[in-house]
């Protein structure tokens, strides 16, 4: 099998690359620099320069994976901000949360889909339970809720376009990682190991649904 990890430098998709490469699997991983593509490499992965903050940068993918039949394939990379509704957003966290959130996930989408295509797979975005809009308990990380709710629209569109694939959000829980924090429940481990086996669970049914690490199938709204 073939696995795609996008923003593998650390935490969920470095974790990525650990297990599905210890399962036997052929395992590409993008990180952006030179330190974190050795290290990929060093574990066995196939390293691939990116930066998906850098449109000319994701723009060349689909000519590095020219070829390529992806069984998996994972868009990891993302920001978490802690503003509350109390006060706007700068422009400049604005532009960095959605910019790394969502646009580069738009662009990454039609370079990477086609050859998930080839493979009948599955091409999961990282997303968040905080995204969904029912029962909001708060405004915490208020701008990182607008931009995965945003993130999960951008992916059921995008799914009519790429019908032989299965386009996906995951939420991977409250995790032990430089964004979740030490206090969260959740090692990555558990958490990827979770991620892992929902996403061999997944259906044509699934297209387009926010799925979660332990298997539910959540609401987007």
């Amino acid at each position: 099998m073939n696995v795609l990890v996008i923003g593998a430098s650390r935490g969920i998709g470095l974790e990525l690359v650990r297990q599905y490469l210890a399962a036997g699997e052929r395992v590409i991983a993008t990180a952006r620099d030179d330190a974190a593509l050795e290290h990929l490499r060093e574990l066995g992965a196939v390293p691939l320069k990116l930066d998906v903050a850098n449109p000319a940068s994701i723009s060349g993918l689909s000519w590095q994976l020219d070829g390529e039949k992806l069984d998996l394939a994972f868009y990891v990379a993302g920001v978490l901000t802690h503003e509350s509704a109390n006060s706007p957003p700068t422009q400049q966290a604005f532009d960095h949360v959605m910019h790394t959130n969502v646009l580069g996930a738009m662009q990454a989408l039609p370079q990477v889909a086609p050859w998930v295509e080839e493979a009948g797979g599955v091409f999961i975005f990282m997303s968040s339970s905080m995204s969904q809009i029912e029962g909001v308990p708060n405004s915490s990380a208020w701008l990182y809720r607008v931009s995965k709710a945003a993130l999960n629209m951008a992916v059921a569109a995008a799914q009519h376009d790429y019908p032989r694939a299965t386009l996906v959000t995951m939420d991977p829980g409250w995790v032990q990682t430089d964004m979740g924090g030490r206090g969260a429940p959740l090692s990555v481990q558990d958490s990827v190991r979770g991620i892992r086996t929902t996403v061999a669970s997944v259906t044509p049914a699934d297209k387009g649904r926010l799925l979660v690490h332990d298997g539910a199938r959540a609401r987007h709204w």
